[in-house]
């Protein structure tokens, strides 16, 4: 890739505006599983990464490279979708990874929808849950606004106090209770990955606080924050973590429950994106 970040972003903005030839009112970016909301929206245009330009590839199962762009059904809300994302542990520079992100906020989109598969670290949290995410804690070590600083980016230095918005949360808890559905709140802690933690390292983050565990979204949800853009997280707990069943971990299982969900899933994100 060539040129400045917001270069890139730019010009990524540029074509999906062209292709698509609408605004967009809420992005959402749909972790491991969880694709099929894509396949609810209402005349749909579908985008893959690979035409988008300097957009990365989408290498992992579960994640069909994808961007899809329709209306909610029922209503006049335009949402873009990410059927799949961008992970470090692809090989991918936080640059690349984040980089659909910064392309949204070009495009003028102000509303972020994060989901993910996430292992559950905090007791009594059972797979098929799903999880606000209130903070988050970053031990991938490594933060996307690293680098040579572009003040059209955004603060070198953005307030993380409240990454995750706290009306966006109580407006999901409120679509979840009008479901019936329970919806918890947690702190999500980001790895590199790809291989899933230990036993040892579990018990680790329990004591640091973490309610979930995987290898994404924290560095989407920085840039969004440096950007000004309001995001909502949505955990999926797809297992219990290391060492606290007498189970091994594996990428069926995250498919798995992805789709014994998705109906619950799809019904409280419809409801809580219309309240947004």
């Amino acid at each position: 890739m060539t040129g400045s970040i917001f270069d890139r972003a730019q010009t990524s903005a540029r074509f999906i505006r062209e292709r698509i030839n609408t605004s967009v009112d809420v992005a959402v970016v749909l972790g491991s599983g969880l694709g099929v909301f894509a396949e609810t929206l209402e005349d749909r245009i579908i985008v893959p990464y690979e035409e988008i330009p300097d957009f990365a590839r989408s290498t992992v199962e579960g994640h069909s490279g994808r961007l899809v762009v329709g209306k909610l059904p029922g209503t006049s809300i335009n949402v873009a979708v990410m059927q799949g994302r961008f992970h470090y542990y692809e090989g991918y520079s936080l640059d690349e990874v984040t980089l659909p992100i910064r392309a949204f906020h070009a495009m003028g989109v102000e509303k972020l929808v994060l989901t993910n598969a996430a292992g559950g670290v905090r007791e009594g949290m059972k797979a098929g849950d799903l999880m606000l995410i209130s903070d988050h804690i970053n031990l991938m070590m490594i933060s996307p606004l690293r680098g040579v600083h572009d003040s059209r980016l955004g603060d070198r230095f953005p307030d993380m106090s409240e990454v995750y918005s706290r009306e966006y949360r109580r407006i999901a808890k409120e679509s979840a209770a009008a479901l019936g559905m329970n919806l918890s709140e947690g702190i999500y802690m980001a790895l590199q990955g790809p291989n899933y933690e230990t036993p040892a390292e579990i018990r680790m983050m329990r004591v640091l606080g973490a309610d979930a565990v995987g290898m994404s979204t924290v560095p989407e949800a920085i840039v969004a924050r440096q950007m000004g853009m309001q995001t909502l997280g949505i955990s999926l707990i797809t297992n219990a973590a290391a060492g606290m069943e007498d189970a091994p971990i594996n990428h069926a299982e995250v498919m798995e429950m992805g789709q014994r969900v998705s109906k619950e899933f799809c019904e409280l994100l419809a409801k809580t994106i219309v309240r947004l």
